[in-house]
């Protein structure tokens, strides 16, 4: 299928999504640490996952995700 629009395209808003929604199970396989939230903006040309993640020393990282699909080749 080729993609018309990618401003944000509706891939990387599903992966956003699906991101988002996976966050205990991602949490899950990080050493000594948890995502507490995942603030988003999805409707950016690249959306933006934000993460809070607390380690086990209750300290507090902020990681960023930016998702940007390639265009199709021809």
């Amino acid at each position: 299928m080729k993609t018309i629009s990618y401003n944000p395209s509706t891939l990387e808003v599903e992966i956003a999504e699906i991101i988002e929604k996976l966050k205990d199970q991602i949490s899950t396989q990080l050493r000594d640490r948890r995502i507490i939230s995942i603030d988003h903006d999805l409707e950016m040309d690249n959306p933006l996952l934000h993460m809070t993640i607390q380690d086990d020393d209750g300290d507090i990282h902020k990681m960023a995700v930016k998702l940007i699909q390639k265009p199709d080749e021809l």
